[in-house]
């Protein structure tokens, strides 16, 4: 077998090569979900990306006989690691072929940078934050990705298990089938009005909804959505809070996206945020006929997507609520909002983020509807 050789990306055409490399290992799977290079190439940009104010990483990749077999970012979250008194280094955005020499070789490049600076664990797949791609699939290879999650053949697993890693947290991805008024999945959504009603009544809770995304974003309500969001999830596995700049550059990424009646936000009787429930019409169908670029037609398909010839799926991406107002039943006055707005969609079966297995609290939310855990997905660490 030839020599295998490992290279750090250095330029943007490198760069691009780095990222496409994905897109060739999947073409052929009807599974995978592939980035939008324009937002990938700004993922990976020092000037970009927000997340280099407390981040540092290298990207690498593996060519053998001229071809590339395999690539990876090595990345160092600084507040991360204070936050939690830890010294990891990351591992992100891998993908290789089915050779052990390759996956080996990719994992030594991020552990030797890593241990250059002083890390002593690496943890991975994971992003410079916790709103990139996190987690590495091990269940639920035969269901269709998203946009927001990693899709990776079953013999990633089998790779780290050889190289010595061991699993560490891990996220389950839902499916909820809407509930629908005399319908074979109504499940129990009475219970969500009923419950809003109380709530509305006891605590004086109002749900704020917006006219149009530019009031949306005129109103500063966007950065609190973001403000909640490093509240509520403070206590997570490895969070590292979002500074203003990083929460500036999340709004201009996904508001294009978002469908302003799919967005509520639950204020108090002062008028403060204190919860968020944030959706959109599946898109994974049409970024896989995009090809992973908007330009020059990829746009065509996601603005087809989004609102001429929707999916019956929706994407639930952000539910949460600032602690101190998780008992309250708060999220109940959420669902009762989305759930009405959904039906009228047109909706049918809607799709979790990935959530931690361990994070019982968030998971409790779905006891009254008819769910079913479709992916499982978690890191993987050792010391190095």
């Amino acid at each position: 077998m030839s020599e295998l050789t490992i290279k750090r990306v250095t330029t943007r055409k490198e760069l691009k090569s780095f990222i496409r490399f994905n897109y060739d290992l999947y073409k052929d799977c009807p599974y995978a979900v592939p980035d939008f290079m324009e937002d990938t190439l700004d993922t990976f940009d020092r000037k970009k990306n927000a997340a280099f104010e407390f981040c540092e990483a290298e990207y690498f990749m593996a060519y053998r006989d001229g071809k590339m077999v395999g690539k990876v970012a090595a990345i160092i979250n600084n507040r991360a690691n204070e936050t939690w008194n830890t010294r990891i280094v990351r591992f992100g955005w891998i993908d290789f072929v089915d050779d052990m020499e390759v996956s080996r070789a990719l994992v030594k490049a991020v552990e030797d940078w890593g241990k250059e600076r002083g890390m002593t664990e690496i943890v991975g797949p994971l992003g410079f934050t916790d709103l990139d791609p996190e987690g590495m699939l091990f269940e639920g290879f035969e269901k269709l990705g998203s946009m927001y999650t990693i899709y990776n053949y079953p013999y990633y697993n089998d790779h780290m298990k050889a190289l010595g890693f061991e699993e560490d947290a891990v996220w389950v991805d839902r499916t909820i089938n809407v509930p629908y008024d005399g319908g074979e999945h109504a499940a129990n959504q009475q219970k969500f009005f009923r419950v809003a009603k109380l709530v509305q009544d006891r605590y004086g809770f109002k749900i704020h909804k917006f006219k149009s995304k530019k009031e949306l974003r005129d109103s500063g309500y966007i950065i609190k959505v973001f403000e909640i969001i490093n509240t509520s999830y403070r206590d997570l596995y490895g969070y590292s809070n979002m500074t203003r700049r990083q929460m500036e550059q999340y709004a201009e990424m996904y508001l294009p996206f978002l469908n302003i009646d799919l967005i509520s936000i639950i204020d108090d009787k002062e008028g403060k945020p204190i919860a968020i429930g944030v959706c959109m019409p599946n898109l994974s169908k049409a970024i896989q006929k995009a090809k992973s670029k908007l330009l020059p037609f990829g746009w065509w398909h996601m603005l087809k997507g989004l609102y001429w010839k929707r999916s019956k799926t929706i994407d639930l991406l952000l539910i949460g609520a600032l602690p101190e107002y998780q008992d309250t039943g708060c999220i109940s006055l959420l669902f009762a909002d989305l759930i009405p707005t959904a039906q009228k969609m047109g909706f049918r079966i809607a799709e979790c983020c990935p959530q931690l297995e361990t994070n019982n609290k968030a998971l409790s939310v779905w006891r009254s509807l008819d769910t079913e855990v479709t992916k499982r997905r978690h890191t993987w660490k050792k010391s190095i």
